[in-house]
């Protein structure tokens, strides 16, 4: 296989039959050893993170395919660790797209003076980011992917509807479980002009409460998966 890139928490491969293969690693994005999906960097590493994170994506990217949501997701091995993906283009370098449900983390401290930390926001509040550590990934709205070029209005605007249905049906599942989905965040991609979520759905780029406190990945994917 030919390795194509290294990522924070995957490394990806291109396999013969035209797909992509994603290695879990046990890296996890935070800051000083204590995780954080809201960082832009690694902060730790966690011993059977890797393997967990695909458990989960698995489990999500299924209950989306039955409820007709199309993504990249085909197949995995979760003993090698490993996900088969359709390929998909990125939009620019790479985009993250933040689904937030509460009130929490960096968008408290960009509007602090506007809003208290867990107020819940209504229906959702979607913000997309570029992937550049050196900037901290730094916001980026509609018209402005637009002017450079890097999708189209019709684009984004597949991309956000996808984005808060995706957002309901993973904190729907969690609710099951009463556990409580506060932010989560999401990769897009297009496959022949057709955006789809790529990437994957795990407990480090979730934040989830349980009786008020936060869960750390393994223990909230301990949750999932029970």
């Amino acid at each position: 296989m030919k390795k194509l890139y290294s990522g924070k928490t995957k490394d990806v491969f291109q396999l013969d039959n035209g797909n992509v293969l994603l290695k879990f690693k046990d890296d996890c994005t935070g800051k000083d050893g204590k995780f954080d999906p809201g960082e832009n960097s690694v902060g730790l590493t966690i011993e059977g993170i890797g393997k967990a994170n695909l458990q989960t994506s698995v489990l999500f990217f299924e209950v989306l395919k039955k409820a007709g949501i199309k993504t990249h997701y085909i197949s995995a091995n979760v003993d090698d660790a490993t996900m088969e993906v359709l390929p998909a283009k990125v939009f620019g370098h790479g985009l993250e797209v933040v689904c937030r449900l509460v009130a929490t983390g960096s968008f408290v401290r960009r509007y602090g003076e506007y809003i208290k930390d867990g107020t819940p926001l209504k229906d959702g509040l979607v913000e997309t980011t570029f992937k550049n550590d050196a900037l901290g990934d730094p916001l980026v709205n509609e018209d402005a992917l637009v002017a450079l070029g890097i999708m189209s209005h019709e684009m984004y605007a597949s991309m956000r509807t996808q984005t808060l249905k995706i957002t309901k049906i993973v904190a729907d599942e969690l609710k099951k479980k009463n556990l409580v989905l506060y932010d989560i965040k999401f990769e897009f991609g297009y496959n022949n002009n057709e955006v789809i979520l790529i990437d994957e759905i795990a407990s480090g780029n979730m934040r989830v409460y349980k009786d008020g406190k936060i869960l750390e990945p393994m223990e909230l994917t301990k949750l999932i998966l029970k």
